[in-house]
């Protein structure tokens, strides 16, 4: 500690403690030793996966070990045991890999293509093949599902969620009754979905004109359930029509999505302001669209019976 004056030590104690130093080099050089003349020969027995996990403990940066001990589980391992046995052996696999992971989050240069961050995308991606063999085994683990989700969200390289998609689809299709598989496929379609708005408001500030988008945005909204999708979308298309004054497609879609509010959300929202906005906007579109100057009379003429 800082400001503790260290007690010197005798010249005894500093040679045993030379001794010990010496010995585990020697002993963690023979360990090293062996465990790379298994690897030579391809051994995947488990005896050689025991000898991986005493060297990582010591040295949890030999990225070549990592890789040797993988395949030892894929080639030897796995095949010969039962599934509750893999389901012990990842178990054990995680508790070693976190471990390196809380000492060890970043070792710079040391992958073999020469990326900074070789070691941090590997052991994220041994994490993921482990997690996932783990469900292999028990898909239904409640544990194994939230700690999948919190390996794909710290992977420094995020994989797509089309994968993941695809991966929940898997599950699903061995096993319908696997609630944590719908779980996370709710989480990746509620991501991509979001995706998919941001998509197309760039589009829309892009280029206001194009049909095509605007036609697209009403599919993604549907029937409108959803007040606060409606309220956001409005907000956006409103701030939008502020820059383009006499943009048909931005009048349009808040006259259709201001009347989704009052038809599905009429109980919490002001449906005078709301029926006023409407036909302002519709008096505007008479304007700047006269082919339909008649269709825009008659929602405002049902706006105002209603």
């Amino acid at each position: 500690m800082h400001g503790v004056r260290r007690a010197r030590q005798s010249k005894e104690a500093l040679e045993v403690k030379r001794r010990k130093e010496q010995s585990k080099l020697r002993d963690y050089l023979a360990l090293t030793d062996d465990v790379l003349t298994r690897k030579k020969r391809n051994e995947w027995s488990r005896e050689a996966l025991h000898a991986t996990t005493q060297l990582l403990q010591i040295n949890p940066e030999f990225y070549t070990v990592w890789n040797y001990r993988r395949r030892i589980l894929i080639n030897g391992v796995f095949p010969e045991s039962t599934p509750e046995q893999i389901k012990d052996l990842l178990t054990d696999d995680l508790s070693l890999t976190m471990e390196a992971l809380k000492i060890h989050p970043k070792v710079p240069g040391i992958s073999d293509d020469g990326d900074p961050r070789g070691w941090e995308k590997e052991l994220w991606n041994q994490e993921l093949f482990v997690v996932e063999k783990l469900l292999d085994a028990d898909p239904r683990n409640f544990h194994a599902w939230s700690y999948r989700r919190l390996v794909l969200e710290s992977m420094p390289v995020p994989k797509l969620e089309t994968s993941d998609l695809a991966y929940t689809t898997r599950k699903i299709e061995s096993n319908f009754s696997n609630f944590s598989a719908w779980h996370q496929r709710s989480k990746v379609l509620s991501s991509l979905w979001s995706q998919e708005f941001d998509l197309v408001h760039n589009a829309m500030y892009t280029d206001p004109k194009d049909q095509s988008v605007w036609i697209y945005h009403r599919w993604l909204i549907g029937s409108g359930d959803s007040r606060d999708i409606l309220e956001r979308e409005i907000a956006i298309i409103q701030s939008l029509l502020e820059e383009e004054s006499d943009s048909k497609w931005c009048m349009e879609s808040l006259v259709h999505y201001k009347r989704l509010l009052l038809r599905n959300h009429a109980s919490s929202v002001v449906t005078s302001t709301l029926t006023q906005d409407c036909i302002q906007l519709l008096h505007q579109l008479r304007k700047v669209d006269p082919g339909r100057r008649e269709r825009y009379h008659e929602i405002a003429s049902e706006l105002m019976s209603s």
